[in-house]
């Protein structure tokens, strides 16, 4: 029997139960869609949530006063110093975009008529690149802002709108701070919220670093941040913060020198594991698919077996037999596949019509698997049915009722 034959053949048994056979292929058509789906979420979500890390800010080294050694007592020399700031600046310039310093304060407000407690920090000209931050209104702070020790302020989105009742109005508006009055020249917010795990709070006033140093006791920057320039160079470079830090203060005193590598590392692979796991759950459905195609396709043969009898009577072979409902069983299981790729692109290619900025991440390699698979469960689970109808003896089923 020629492959043309086989086809025909399958074809014709497949249209005269053509409800059977779409329910049959229906689970073929859920599995291959979900397979799709659960690859296209994933990836969607594992971007999303790296994207979300990446924007606190891209490449980014940060160091912390962490103690001195046993039995020493804790020296304000320890303290990460405005010097040490420029330090890192000088020894790693080429190497970095950045680095800045931040010192925190706090400060009481009246705010909707009762004193609060307001997070004041100071840095400089650099912190909103390296901090990621997205402007709102108004300007930055700018180096003449620092080195002049202007008094000029910038407020977080919600203290802008608790305490001038919008981004655009606080702009111009004087506050005082320690008694001093300054003048907002601008508002911010986090492009990628923190919730206050930083030194940004919800309710926070950002100053020069110059003039915040006034209002503070102890010089200390807590913490230092460093960007790097390329990605590769986070690694080594927070080794090098960390000896330039350590070199310039007495032995014994510990600092925590970090990265936002090993959380992304971290990210990546729990998105792998959710992938797989997710992967596995679809993969199950089409298992099921496939001993439904195997049971229904059983149920075939026994209807067919004087057909099958029949054909044998006339000359067919039984490999020819077993290629027939083998090939019945493929072209459920590959039809249904196809069906299933086309709702499981569909779903994500329609999102881009109703959100013109958003695009859904599409893996083809799961394309490829699902469409594998779908020709694989069709051989696997219907080898036995065909192996069965090519094994009846012509006379028993001829006579078969």
């Amino acid at each position: 029997m020629h492959v043309g034959e086989a086809l025909n053949f399958s074809v014709q048994a497949l249209r005269a139960n053509k409800v059977r056979t779409f329910l049959t292929a229906l689970g073929l058509v859920i599995g291959n869609a979900s397979v799709i789906l659960v690859v296209t979420i994933s990836i969607t979500g594992r971007e999303y949530i790296l994207d979300q890390i990446r924007a606190i800010g891209s490449n980014i080294i940060y160091a912390q006063y962490s103690a001195g050694s046993s039995g020493n007592a804790t020296a304000e020399g320890d303290y990460i110093k405005l010097a040490d700031v420029e330090a890192v600046r000088d020894e790693l310039g080429p190497r970095i975009v950045a680095a800045t310093g931040v010192m925190t304060n706090f400060d009481r407000m009246v705010i909707g008529g009762r004193e609060e407690d307001i997070k004041v920090i100071g840095s400089d000209e650099q912190y909103a690149t390296v901090r990621n931050l997205q402007l709102l209104a108004g300007r930055f702070m700018d180096g003449s802002d620092v080195s002049l020790r202007q008094k000029v302020a910038m407020l977080t989105q919600k203290l802008a709108t608790r305490l001038f009742g919008g981004q655009y109005s606080a702009i111009g508006q004087s506050i005082k701070i320690h008694g001093l009055q300054f003048t907002v020249i601008g508002t911010f917010k986090e492009r990628t919220e923190s919730f206050g795990l930083s030194e940004l709070a919800s309710e926070t006033i950002l100053i020069p670093l110059t003039v915040i140093r006034y209002f503070t006791p102890v010089e200390r920057i807590d913490p230092l941040y460093v960007q790097a320039k390329r990605s590769e160079d986070v690694e080594p470079l927070t080794i090098l913060v960390r000896q330039i830090i350590e070199s310039r203060h007495r032995p014994g005193a510990r600092y925590d020198v970090e990265n936002l590598t090993a959380i992304l590392d971290a990210a990546k692979k729990i998105a792998l594991v959710l992938g797989i796991v997710l992967m596995l759950v679809s993969a199950i459905s089409l298992i099921i698919s496939g001993i439904g195609i195997m049971n229904i396709m059983l149920v075939t043969v026994t209807e067919r077996t004087r057909e099958i009898g029949l054909r044998m009577a006339v000359g067919a072979s039984r490999r020819e037999v077993l290629e027939q409902f083998l090939t019945e069983a493929v072209m459920i299981s590959i039809s249904g596949g196809f069906v299933g790729i086309i709702i499981g692109l569909a779903v994500p290619l329609s999102v881009r019509f109703f959100a013109e900025n958003v695009q859904v991440p599409i893996s083809y390699l799961s394309v490829v698997v699902a469409f594998g698979v779908s020709a694989l469960v069709g051989i696997a689970f219907g080898l036995l049915p065909a192996n069965r109808a090519a094994r009846l003896n012509p006379t028993e089923a001829l006579r078969y009722e």
